[in-house]
This record gives C-alpha cells, structure tokens and sequence, in this order.
C-alpha cells in the first residue's frame, strides 16, 4: 500500500471565479477525496512572494529552500546529468518579453514552442557572452539552461510562473548587484535580435526568443530524498523528477509506490485565465486521475493520500485515507476548492 502526495497547482480557482467554475464541473472523485478527509488546512499567500504557493511547497519538501526562497537550480541540473560544481547555479529560461506602451510582459513559457534545435544554436551564440564575463552557461534541456555566478548570490528573483503576464517592473532584480545581470541581458537580447532562428521563428508567426528570466539560485546542497515524478510540467521539474510524463497515460507506476507527483496540467489555462479549457481539463483529470485514485484508496491499495492544491493567491492540502472515505454522513461537495 502506498502513501501518495499529489500536488495540483492551479486547481484552486481564483476566488471571483470559484462559485461559477465549481458549479460548471461534474467531479464525484474529487469531490469525495477533498471532503472526506482525516485533515486539511488552508494558506493565504503573502503579496511579496517571489514564489508561487505550490513552488514555495515544493521547495520546502525537497529541502531546497535555505533562505526560505526556492532554490531549484543545482537540485535540478543533477538531472539532467550536469555537476553544480560547488557553486552558486541559477536556471537561465529562454523567453519573449513583450514590450508595451508603459510596461513589458513576459510570455508563458509554454507557448514559447521553442524547438531543441532552435534552442541549442540560441544557446551557443549566448554562452561565449557568459563566458567573457567569466559565468559558464550549461545545457538542459530547450527551455532549461543554467549559468553559474558564484558573484550573483543575493539576487532575489521571481519564478517564471510568477511573473507571466504581470508588469516586469515590479519583479526584475535591482541595486547594484543586478547591475551586470541586466548587462548581461541587454547584450543577450540585442544578439538574438535579428539573429536567423529568430528570422525563421518569426516567419512562422512564432514569438521571437528575445530575452532570458534567470532564477533559482542555487549552490551544490542536494535535495531530500523520496521519490518525485512530474506530469505535464516545466523543464526544472522535470530534472528534478525521478520520472516525468507528458500526459497522464502511464502513470499507474508512480501511482503504486510512495512518492509526490506533481500534476501540471492546469497551469496553462489558469495563468491565461482560460477557465473554459480549465474547466475541460479539471474533467480529463476526473476520469485519468481522481476516479482511479478514489477507488485504489477505497480498495486499500493506496493507504494515504494527500491532495496538495494551489492557485496564485493560497494553499490547501488534504489527507485521506480508506477509513476517511467510510464518512458517509459527510456529503461530497466541491466546496472546498472556494
């Protein structure tokens, strides 16, 4: 029997719009698995987070949090086979930043659409500017590169996720440690400007890769053990994964075992507040997700579950178990999620 935690960020819609949303969906599992519980607990977000809740979580758990900010970076180039080396490590985010008339905006990474190979050559022309200033850049993956600057430490920044669709004014690092960063970025941007692939990218109608979001700071420190796997989620998860999915087919592995496996799926929609596709998804994982693991938990196959959930404003978590799902008095409702 295994202890599941299953964290879904993004499944708490925002208060102006969970009555309508909860309303609109049709969710028994779910809505069994969030009421009869053995416990819960709910958390406002503070304003000043560089973090969204369920990252905050998610770098408490894997013990990657040392000043109570993420630190992702050296946690996830281990999984993509690359040594921190003992420095300080940030996650470097090839991203199109749009500029408007008073502010500038940061695209959602996922509809970046940025090819391995497109990356790579994007990657090779950024990494001698890196190197002048004597800051290696490494490869991961198209959307997750990492630059060590042992002289950066301090820099305070947002996680992508945070940042999509705000004002850039109001996250991008300042003082004078951020000095040769922004300088760094500024020489970046104008290489890629009229750069080939960009040219190719944009014939396409694709968003240009015009600038990079750096993050995650982080020294060699290895995360706490335990078993992740991650669904449909952003390049540093997934080198931080133990195994990772672009989909929800196959996962009865790493449902059968102890383990956290964090389910990406909504993030997409809810960033864009696309509540209709939303409300979609939150039914695929209905059926793929929350049925399956409903009747695991009241067959006893699974002994705990524990539901992590998140939007950009709170966390609630809830444990249940075979026993909890016996509290037949306690009416199913989705209630819970507003």
């Amino acid at each position: 029997m295994s202890h599941i935690t299953l964290v879904l960020p993004h499944l708490l819609p925002l208060p102006e719009f969970a009555p309508d949303l909860v309303r609109a969906l049709q969710a028994p599992a779910l809505a069994a698995l969030l009421t009869r519980t053995s416990a819960h607990e709910r958390s406002a977000a503070p304003d000043t987070a560089l973090a969204l809740p369920h990252e905050q979580w998610l770098a408490r758990s894997l013990g990657v949090a040392p000043d109570g900010q993420p630190a992702f970076a050296a946690a996830s180039m281990r999984g993509f086979g690359l040594d921190p080396e003992g420095g300080t490590w940030f996650i470097v985010n090839p991203a199109h930043i749009q500029i408007a008339r008073s502010h500038s905006m940061m695209a959602d990474l996922r509809h970046l659409g940025l090819t391995d190979d497109e990356s790579r050559v994007l990657f090779e022309a950024a990494a001698p500017l890196c190197e002048e200033i004597g800051h290696p850049l490494r490869y991961g993956d198209a959307s997750t590169w990492f630059l060590r600057a042992d002289d950066w430490r301090g820099i305070d920044a947002a996680t992508p996720d945070t940042v999509t669709g705000m004002d850039l004014t109001d996250f991008v690092p300042r003082g004078k440690l951020a000095l040769p960063l922004r300088r760094l970025q500024n020489e970046v941007q104008m290489l890629w400007h009229s750069h080939p692939v960009n040219a190719a990218r944009e014939a396409r109608r694709l968003p240009a890769v015009n600038s990079f979001w750096l993050w995650g700071a982080a020294s060699g420190a290895k995360r706490a053990p335990g078993k992740l796997s991650g669904v449909d989620v952003p390049g540093w998860v997934r080198g931080m994964a133990d195994r990772s999915y672009d989909g929800l087919d196959g996962i009865d592995g790493a449902l059968a075992e102890d383990g956290t496996v964090v389910v990406g799926t909504l993030a997409g929609s809810a960033i864009a507040a696309d509540w209709g596709s939303w409300v979609l998804q939150v039914q695929h994982l209905e059926e793929k997700l929350f049925a399956p693991l409903h009747t695991a938990l009241v067959q006893g196959r699974v002994k705990k579950l524990r539901l992590v959930l998140s939007s950009r404003e709170a966390l609630a978590e809830f444990t249940t178990t075979a026993m909890a799902q016996r509290k037949f008095w306690r009416r199913p409702t989705l209630e819970r999620l507003t």
